[in-house]
């Protein structure tokens, strides 16, 4: 920075509307956060989940994108080569309502929200390499996905099947399970319908093994994310059983992973899209008007398992592979055509779904197995669904699970009417869309409707983005200048009109970061010089949505040849919520009317916490409600780009920093933030106080109380190092530098060797501080007499002989209790510090005429004399 800078911006009192401009400026001009390969360096490459370009950032945003660039600024400070990127999410559903809303093409919408958010992380420092920036709604980066496809498609992973899928009424497209909670679509909340469509598939299944042991291997992936996605894999072990059809006509498989329950079946139940129900629709009025209300339900089987059973049998029989007793075969809605065989063994004595659906319909309900440790159960109420033994199953009784599975297994393998299988939960990945606003999926369809995939040479199919809505259908269906294309050899032909998922978009933008400017390839060699993420930041919401197809996507491009690395990402931070209480009104329809926190006035008590509000529009009390995730819904949010205009970016980075641990949920207070804006002030005021009496000449040895404020120097160096780069703490490294400020605050800077001290003291300070708030110590590191930038400066290391104590504190106890604390030698032998202990007045009170049994020494910390009582 030029020194007429830094001169102009050392004024007495903290500005940071003044200062963070110039520092950003210089940090632009300079291009300080460019970065290239480097094989002499360490590389680390950090990055946040990038945002879909919504208009405005929030709190969460910030709170992200902050840890990831305090993450970023320490690691460049360790010297390594550091990039952190930055993109837009840019393709999706709200770009779309705005369009229908607000008559407005997403295109232009979305590109408006990317050029404003831009500007707001740059408003916030953050140390990002611009020149990689990337939006996945441009065609030069869907190019290479749609080429991507076609190399996918040629290898047979990906294929095209009519499908039962979840049909989002509201946004009018398909949903995947992963995008249906309780029921209603991710975005639009509306109930998910059933409805066949012929759809796109990835064959993510081709990778379950793979995905699923690797994550033994991922030491530094949270447990619970790898739980989450091990339940969604699913691996299960399990028979495949043939169940005849009473008229000879067939069988019913099934695929059952508790074998050793085939006794207590009694009954079968199939999908309403089984072969057989379709059937029996064609004979039965009821069972037809059951299958029609079964399209109007969720796929999902989250939402299966809580909703109402229903049912209906279809008159048909099958008989039991081990005794030929006939079962009937029911049509029920919980069955889902596309897990499994689409048809269940129903044991209800040990099942809870099919316990529930038996009670409902006056079914058997049969026990096989009793508990491993004798205790009586009653299955009139629940079903026992715990491995036991084996009861009412004839030659199987007295087995365990295992020793059941292996011989009713042998016994129906030898009769040809089963085999063993491995199942998996997973299914592949629907990745069409009937929506717009995506990346059109590169084929075209002849006039026998034959898939033909578009050639390279004629990538990208681009979108079309000066488009007339009518209605939410997509309008590419009604844009012959889109549809009515020519086939590769020639031929007229007919384009699809869907689009990608936008997962498909999120699943490979972290490498292409890597090479970001490539117009040859996809990817090129650059991508195995920073793959894999050394530290990827996002929420835990994400688990088997994007992370899992982001696994899977770069697995798939590493067999195509494009990266060497099996994984995207060594190490996952998932931080946790930012939460604020909420204020609201009960309306006259029973809604809750929300108010904004700039919209009421509130008292506070003496810890900040809200006691009553009142809105500023008329003056009348609102509820203060629950502490909730800040959201749209509850009108909770704080603007951050109102407390930036107010305090300055770095209160508002120390402060999502200071209020909690990363992975833990931030509970908004306003009172701390401003408590945050006083600690720069007071660092401010104490650096530029102290830069006033000058430079001072190199330490020399000091006072006793100079060696104690060195000590606590380096002690904090220690401390916030372990936090920083071990533990992410970031909340306990800032207290630990906030009490460093202090105690150099009230030391006597009398000699020049205080003054040396001191100096010390501040410019470690501002080097610990500098990835957390980098404007304020960028100019303070000048003020301290620093030519260099502190941009390019190294993180501190402790000095060993200054954490060296002549002296150490041992606490005193005598039969366990504390009587005193006493001040030994360092280095003080047994003998030594029992003497001191012992000669300690308060000590000498429960010691004199008392036996001594023994003596415990903790070296450095305790003394235990245990007397006789």
């Amino acid at each position: 920075m030029r020194q007429e800078l830094k001169r102009e911006l050392l004024t007495e009192r903290y500005e940071p509307a003044r200062i963070e401009p110039v520092v950003q400026d210089h940090w632009r001009d300079q291009q300080t956060f460019k970065v290239v390969e480097d094989l002499s360096k360490e590389k680390f490459y950090c990055l946040c989940m990038f945002p879909y370009p919504s208009g405005r950032l929030h709190m969460g945003h910030v709170r992200n994108y902050t840890i990831g660039d305090v993450i970023a600024r320490y690691q460049r400070m360790q010297g390594k080569n550091v990039m952190q990127p930055m993109g837009w999410d840019a393709f999706g559903m709200p770009a779309e309502n705005a369009a229908i809303e607000n008559n407005v093409p997403p295109a232009k919408w979305t590109r408006d929200n990317i050029a404003y958010m831009r500007g707001q992380l740059q408003r916030l420092g953050f140390a990002y390499d611009w020149d990689r920036e990337l939006a996945t709604c441009n065609p030069d980066y869907y190019r290479w996905e749609q080429w991507f496809f076609t190399q996918l498609y040629e290898k047979g992973m990906i294929y095209r099947a009519t499908a039962v899928v979840n049909w989002d009424p509201v946004d009018q497209t398909v949903l995947a399970n992963e995008q249906v909670i309780d029921g209603c679509g991710w975005r639009s909340g509306a109930p998910v319908e059933r409805r066949e469509i012929p759809q796109w598939f990835l064959r993510i299944t081709a990778y379950a093994d793979e995905l699923l042991e690797e994550l033994d291997r991922m030491d530094e992936w949270p447990e619970a994310v790898k739980t989450m996605q091990r339940n969604w894999i699913g691996r299960s072990q399990g028979l495949l059983i043939r169940f005849g059809l009473s008229d000879g006509s067939g069988n019913l498989e099934v695929f059952t992973t508790r074998p050793d329950t085939l006794m207590g079946a009694t009954y079968m139940a199939v999908a309403p899209e089984h072969p057989l129900a379709v059937a029996a629709a064609g004979r039965d009025a009821q069972v037809a008007e059951l299958l029609e209300a079964c399209k109007r339900q969720s796929t999902s089987e989250a939402i299966l398992e809580t909703m109402e059973k229903r049912g209906l049998p279809l008159g048909i029989t099958v008989d039991h592979p081990l005794t030929g007793a006939p079962l009937p075969v029911w049509v029920a809605n919980f069955v889902l055509m596309g897990y499994g065989t689409g048809a269940v063994m129903s044991v209800p004595a040990h099942d809870d779904r099919d316990f529930e659906f038996a009670q409902r319909n006056g079914l058997p309900i049969r026990q096989v197995v009793k508990p491993l440790d004798g205790r009586a159960i009653d299955i009139t109420h629940e079903a026992y669904t715990e491995h036991g033994l084996l009861v009412n199953s004839g030659e199987f009784d007295g087995l365990d699970f295992t020793q059941a599975f292996d011989a009713i297994a042998t016994r129906l393998e030898g009769q040809g009417r089963a085999e063993r299988r491995t199942q998996y939960r997973l299914r592949d990945w629907l990745v069409s869309r009937q929506r717009y606003w995506g990346c059109p999926i590169p084929v075209l369809y002849d006039a026998e409707g034959n898939v033909v995939p578009e050639t390279p040479e004629r990538l990208p199919v681009v979108l079309p983005e000066d488009v007339a809505w009518e209605g939410v259908n997509s309008p590419l269906r009604s844009m012959p200048a889109f549809t009515q294309a020519t086939l590769p050899d020639g031929r007229p032909g007919r384009r699809e009109t869907d689009t990608f998922d936008t997962f498909f978009e999120s699943s490979w933008y972290f490498t292409r970061f890597a090479c970001a400017d490539s117009t040859t390839g996809m990817v090129d060699a650059r991508a195995d010089y920073w793959m894999p993420v050394d530290i990827y930041i996002g929420g835990i919401e994400h688990a088997v949505l994007h992370l899992l197809y982001a696994r899977f996507f770069h697995k798939a491009m590493r067999d195509a040849g494009l990266v060497k690395s099996d994984e995207p990402f060594k190490r996952l931070l998932t931080q946790g919520m930012v939460c604020k209480e909420t204020y609201f009104r009960d309306g006259d329809n029973g809604r809750k009317q929300y108010f904004n926190p700039a919209q009421v006035d509130v008292e506070l008590d003496a810890k900040g916490r809200a006691v009553t509000a009142r809105a500023k529009a008329d003056g009348l009390p609102v509820t203060i409600g629950a502490v909730e995730k800040m959201s749209k819904s509850k009108n909770n949010g704080v603007d951050p780009q109102a407390l930036i205009d107010k305090y300055g970016a770095d209160t508002v980075r120390l402060y999502t920093m200071f209020a909690a641990p990363p992975d833990q949920s931030l509970e908004w207070s306003d009172s701390a933030v401003e408590g945050q804006f006083r600690f720069l002030k007071s660092l401010w005021r104490q650096v530029t106080e102290h830069a006033a009496m000058g430079v001072p000449a190199e330490a020399g040895s000091g006072s006793d109380e100079l060696k104690t404020v060195r000590r606590h120097i380096h002690e904090t160096i220690v401390k916030v190092s372990d936090d920083v780069s071990r533990r992410y703490k970031f909340n306990t490294a800032i207290a630990a530098v906030m009490e460093l400020l202090n105690h150099l605050s009230r030391m006597s800077v009398d000699t020049a060797a205080a003054h040396a001290v001191r100096q010390e003291g501040l410019t470690t300070v501002v080097l610990l501080l500098a990835p957390i708030v980098p404007h304020i110590t960028a100019v303070l590191w000048q003020a301290l007499g620093h030519t260099d930038e502190l941009s390019a400066a190294a993180w501190p290391t402790a000095d060993s002989a200054a954490l060296t104590r002549d002296e150490v504190e041992m606490v005193v106890q005598v039969n366990g209790r504390k009587r005193a604390v006493v001040r030994v030698p360092a280095q003080a032998d047994k003998a030594t510090c029992e003497a001191i202990a012992l000669a300690d007045d308060n000590v000498q009170r429960f010691v004199v005429g008392r036996e001594t049994r023994k003596i415990i020494i903790v070296p450095g910390k305790l003394v235990n004399v245990v007397v006789a009582e």
